[in-house]
């Protein structure tokens, strides 16, 4: 089959790799048919999550159930199906407390308590097609993959919605909704999100959802902007222009938003001479945007991170945290708890998911397309991927 492998930093190609198999009797073969490029899939493209050996990219695809193992009883043959990004078991300790992100059975390559992930040990429940750190399983970005724990994580899309609708439930839409969803809204707030990139834009529709009287969205770009004022219908701030810190509070009598949420992480944009302190206190990328969103963010308010962060950083500001008193929360999303729910607004017209897809091409066309997305060129927001093509 054809498949977008990794093979070191900016260089990513489309080969023909061995079909996938089952492995185990709870494994499915599924027959893609729509994968995306994510955000995060661009920190292993720039070296910013390691890899040391070829791997299959992806982790945001659905597609058509080819083959399941004897214990998947809920999946047949011809089924359609979206694939949370997160492979868990769906039976241990941490995933029946609906922590599937930590399953404690998923990677046994590096899975432990530490959380030492720049040591390359003890991380959480593996993902597909991000790194050996988190299981090493090959991705969906390619013509088939095998779904591990496939009777309890895939779902089945009903007829009525067409891949586009439905693709972002993998990975984007609960990550955005999870940002909201920690924050414990009431109802009435102000929630600025700091990244109006793919999951930026999504965290925007869910804090509408969550009943948010005011969204702002925060970014240097203005085609991504614009993209947020589209499909989010929210307020923007180009923090190249202006100081978004300022502007938030201006528009807040001065207190600062209720939730922040970042949603950018570690490579957000930096000045050479940062890159250069960055260098030297072998840290990776920048926290600038986590910092924004502590000056941002009222006393007492929430401080939501689903941007990712791979690195130590030596100046963070504890100081400011504890002075503010301010709620700190954040890791990757729960997709397992939420995609029922979201599947269902999606179903019911509550939340459109497709208005943010810039560009749909061939797989053939991934490499060229990883050049484009994290050069930010083109206008390109959110990639979208046809393995059948």
């Amino acid at each position: 089959m054809k498949a977008v492998v990794f093979h070191k930093p900016k260089d990513i190609r489309v080969e023909t790799v061995e079909d996938p198999q089952l492995e185990d009797s709870r494994d499915a073969i599924i027959r893609v048919t729509s994968t995306a490029i994510c955000g995060s899939d661009l920190h292993i493209y720039n070296g910013m999550v390691p890899q040391p050996r070829p791997m299959v990219m992806g982790h945001e695809f659905m597609g058509i159930v080819e083959e399941v193992g004897k214990d998947v009883r809920n999946l047949k043959q011809g089924d359609r199906v979206v694939v949370p990004f997160p492979i868990a078991c769906g039976h241990c300790h941490f995933c029946n407390m609906e922590l599937p992100v930590h399953c404690e059975n998923s990677n046994h390559k590096t899975y432990g308590p530490e959380g030492e992930i720049i040591k390359g040990k003890g991380a959480g429940g593996a993902l597909y097609g991000y790194t050996d750190l988190y299981g090493g399983y090959n991705g969906g970005q390619a013509e088939y993959a095998r779904i591990l724990y496939a009777d309890y994580s895939p779902r089945k899309v009903p007829d009525i919605l067409t891949d586009e609708q439905a693709l972002f439930l993998t990975d984007i839409f609960p990550t955005g909704w999870s940002a909201v969803d920690w924050a414990n809204m009431k109802g009435g707030e102000t929630v600025a999100v700091f990244g109006c990139g793919p999951v930026g834009i999504m965290a925007q529709k869910a804090a509408w959802l969550k009943g948010a009287a005011r969204v702002i969205g925060v970014d240097i770009q203005e085609y991504r902007l614009a993209a947020a004022r589209m499909a989010a219908n929210s307020e923007t701030i180009n923090a190249k222009d202006v100081n978004p810190v300022e502007v938030i509070r201006s528009l807040t009598n001065g207190y600062g938003a209720d939730v922040c949420i970042d949603a950018v992480g570690m490579e957000a944009d930096r000045t050479v001479m940062e890159k250069v302190v960055n260098v030297l206190q072998a840290e990776k990328g920048s926290m600038k945007v986590l910092e924004y969103c502590l000056d941002a963010v009222r006393r007492g308010g929430v401080v939501s991170v689903v941007g990712v962060y791979g690195s130590p950083y030596d100046n963070f500001p504890l100081y400011k945290w504890f002075d503010k008193g301010i709620k700190l929360v954040g890791g990757q999303a729960f997709v397992q708890r939420y995609i029922d729910q979201l599947l269902a607004f999606v179903v019911e017209g509550k939340v459109k998911l497709d208005d943010i897809i810039s560009h749909t091409v061939p797989l053939a066309d991934a490499s060229a397309m990883y050049d484009i997305f994290n050069n930010k060129e083109d206008n390109c927001v959110k990639v979208v991927l046809k393995p059948q093509t």
